[in-house]
């Protein structure tokens, strides 16, 4: 049998982008920093803008008309699904594009990558296969300041089947995929626990390190014993002696167990709040935007009044076109605030107990809650509430901070936030007489008396996202 070439014709919707959508979803992502490096570089290039401040009183004169331009829509529409990035993902599942290249290059505008710019760097050379780079978005997002997830795997899978029902992610795929990502460097991200980041870590040594199948069954068995400093245990069930021992110590101390405090989190040292809480007395408490976060800018009037109807001389097309680039711009900036604002009032309003109570008073919430709630994808939700900002009277916070999934439910049937749990954790451990610190069990026993039943496990895994050393070290320290 004999195949023979042939050319065949399909017909398909894809998603295109124009550059003012590019723009517009380019300015909801940035945060309050970048987009005012954005504004300054516009106000420097664009002689059709000038900020409030800086205005003289101008003659007042109509705005040229417009009829040669393409027309600004009163709304500006930002909002788009995965399909932005990921083509063809819908019912029929993933399509075989991976990141569109019409997909708009976002700049990266400040001095310092952060944790997650490192590692997609990274994830860019590793060949994976559509799925596989889905599941490697959220690996990444779930990442926290010190490189370890910040939920558990089993909790990804769930947002993942939530947000995308059709496509049955297995939990095998999903530890295939963390297993290719922890592959990272540095050495010992993408862990689960403190025990996982220095095996990972020594999974990066080379060979020749010395005592190695040692050191790796300590880190397995017996990192308690060597909290406690029960060295004669310790070498008893590892077989070695003193200088031994002190070899693999040494090495375990070269170790790092926080991987990706080495990043700093740049982007994140200084700090303008987008939106505001305030207080009213009639209506309670309300959100609104941070009008000094950002410079007032407006159209000149008097570059905008040289330009002449069915003019097409360069100078004239020149102005039209700067002018129309402003007008977006501004466009663009003012339906930016709307859609912050309208997520940020919506976040409030499901979310009364955090005043009052902090993220112990958090309830479970997804960005799927939100994006229904607004009428938006979730990717949008997602793109406002990064590196975005809100004023509380318990300071200033990351719209992500109120995004949790349930974790526990009380025998009331009541659902509790894994951040709400994780607040209760670190408070009663504060709260621990030092010479008799809380077990995992304990802690178990306390949340339930609270009704909030979990896993000793999930309370083992929310501790150490906490920096919380366990029980016995803690008691060791004390």
């Amino acid at each position: 049998m004999t195949m023979k070439p042939s050319l065949q014709l399909r017909v398909g919707a894809h998603l295109t982008m124009t550059p003012h959508l590019q723009q517009a979803i380019h300015l909801l992502q940035l945060s309050t920093l970048d987009l005012r490096q954005e504004i300054q570089q516009a106000l420097e290039s664009n002689p059709m803008l000038e900020q409030q401040e800086a205005l003289e009183e101008h003659d007042a004169s109509p705005e040229p008309e417009a009829d040669w331009a393409e027309s600004i829509p009163d709304t500006l529409d930002h909002d788009s699904d995965w399909s932005d990035t990921y083509q063809d993902i819908g019912p029929g599942g993933l399509g075989a594009q991976t990141p569109s290249d019409e997909a708009p290059d976002i700049e990266r505008n400040s001095l310092e990558s952060t944790l997650q710019d490192h590692v997609r760097d990274q994830v860019r050379l590793i060949d994976l296969d559509d799925r596989s780079r889905l599941i490697a978005d959220y690996l990444i997002d779930a990442l926290d300041d010190t490189g370890r997830l910040s939920v558990p795997l089993y909790e990804l899978g769930q947002q993942l089947t939530h947000h995308f029902p059709t496509l049955n992610f297995k939990q095998d795929e999903l530890e295939r995929t963390l297993q290719l990502m922890q592959q990272c460097e540095p050495g010992g991200l993408f862990a689960r626990d403190l025990q996982e980041c220095l095996l990972l870590q020594l999974d990066h040594r080379s060979g020749d390190t010395p005592l190695l199948a040692q050191t790796r069954r300590l880190i397995r068995q017996f990192l308690e014993a060597l909290a406690g400093g029960d060295y004669k245990r310790l070498k008893r069930r590892l077989g070695v002696d003193d200088e031994q021992l002190e070899q693999i110590i040494q090495t375990i101390q070269s170790l790092d167990p926080q991987p990706g405090r080495r990043f700093g989190g740049a982007r994140n040292h200084y700090v303008i709040p987008d939106l505001i809480m305030r207080h009213d007395a009639q209506k309670g408490w309300r959100v609104d935007l941070n009008e000094d976060a950002l410079p007032r800018v407006q159209l000149n009037a008097q570059y905008s009044a040289l330009i002449k109807r069915a003019d097409q001389s360069q100078d004239n097309t020149f102005l039209k076109q700067h002018l129309q680039d402003a007008k977006w711009l501004l466009k663009s900036i003012a339906s930016r605030n709307e859609t912050l604002l309208k997520v940020g009032q919506e976040i409030l309003a499901r979310q009364p107990g955090f005043v009052e109570h902090g993220e112990a008073g958090l309830n479970p919430l997804t960005l799927a809650d939100i994006a229904q709630a607004v009428d938006m994808h979730e990717s949008t939700i997602s793109r406002v509430t990064t590196q975005k900002y809100l004023h509380t009277p318990r300071g200033v916070v990351e719209l992500k901070l109120f995004f949790s999934s349930q974790v526990g439910t009380g025998q009331d049937g009541d659902a509790h936030s894994g951040v709400a749990i994780r607040a209760r954790i670190k408070k009663y451990v504060s709260e621990e007489p030092t010479r008799k610190p809380l077990s995992d069990a304990k802690l178990v026993e306390l949340l339930d008396q609270q009704g909030i039943k979990v896993a000793r496990r999930t309370v083992a895994k929310y501790r150490e996202a906490l920096g919380i050393p366990s029980s016995s070290e803690r008691k060791r320290l004390a």
